[in-house]
């Protein structure tokens, strides 16, 4: 298998909204609405087509988004990446396209200048690509969810030290 990773083009759209929706389907987590959840993305400010990435294997198999939010403590905000979502098509789950695919992006986010990324996923599965608790940056998720459950990573050495505050997401992920 030879995946290769490539930015996400507008005629990919309806396939990669198709496999996010198939990718999530049997998920306990999920709301089975993440291929709307894209598509909002996609149509707002908070969209950097540079960091909507797909994963290649004769069809796309693979597709993550990283998108704008901000840290926000009261009069002071700080800009951050999303990570929202990631999805790997069910017959390709398991082969590490879903890793590959958020290096990829992390290591481009960092290209392009981005300092953060924070993330609401499995406690199992992001410490392992080095993402820690928000908490000790004191970055609080504006949902109630679990400390274990609401990661950061710095791509940039102590570029959280001194953020801390509230995750504001986009209004795309609202509606």
């Amino acid at each position: 298998m030879a995946i290769m990773i490539r930015q996400e083009r507008q005629e990919d759209y309806k396939k990669t909204e198709e496999l996010v929706k198939q990718a999530f389907l049997h998920a306990a987590f999920s709301d089975q609405k993440e291929h709307e959840l894209v598509y909002r993305i996609r149509t707002s400010d908070a969209f950097i087509p540079e960091l909507s990435l797909v994963a290649v294997d004769n069809e796309i198999v693979g597709h993550i988004m990283l998108s704008k939010i901000k840290v926000v403590n009261d009069d002071r905000a700080v800009d951050s990446l999303t990570l929202a979502p990631v999805s790997v098509s069910p017959n390709h789950q398991k082969k590490g396209i879903g890793s590959l695919l958020i290096t990829h992006t992390l290591r481009k986010a960092k290209e392009l200048g981005y300092q953060s990324v924070i993330v609401l996923g499995h406690q199992d599965y992001y410490p392992k690509l080095g993402f820690k608790p928000a908490s000790l940056w004191n970055i609080r998720s504006p949902f109630e969810v679990p400390d274990e459950v609401f990661m950061a990573i710095e791509l940039t050495k102590d570029s959280l030290k001194n953020t801390q505050g509230v995750d504001q997401y986009s209004q795309a992920f609202f509606k």
